[in-house]
């Protein structure tokens, strides 16, 4: 259910500028959305776990703080990093 080193190595390298970059609002989007897949496949099996539905609740409100912001920063790296992703069907 946790991210581990090695997925979380493979996220940034993919949606980072270089290695090392943890702090772009891309690589923050993605990790983010990955943890928002994981706890919604938690609850799905744990239907009364309302704690981590609320977790689950602030990690789609942080990641769509980011995705607004990038959205006002950069159009295209925002509809290059939804598309990718797969959201906002």
């Amino acid at each position: 259910m946790t991210l581990t080193t090695d997925e979380k190595r493979e996220i940034v390298t993919r949606f980072g500028k270089g290695d090392n970059d943890t702090g772009s609002t891309e690589v923050q989007v993605a990790l983010l959305t990955r943890r928002i897949n994981d706890l919604t496949e938690h609850l799905r099996e744990h239907k009364k776990d309302h704690h981590s539905r609320r977790g689950l609740l602030m990690l789609v409100g942080q990641r769509r703080r980011q995705l607004k912001y990038l959205q006002r920063k950069d159009l295209d790296r925002y509809r290059s990093l939804i598309q990718e992703l797969g959201l906002r069907r």
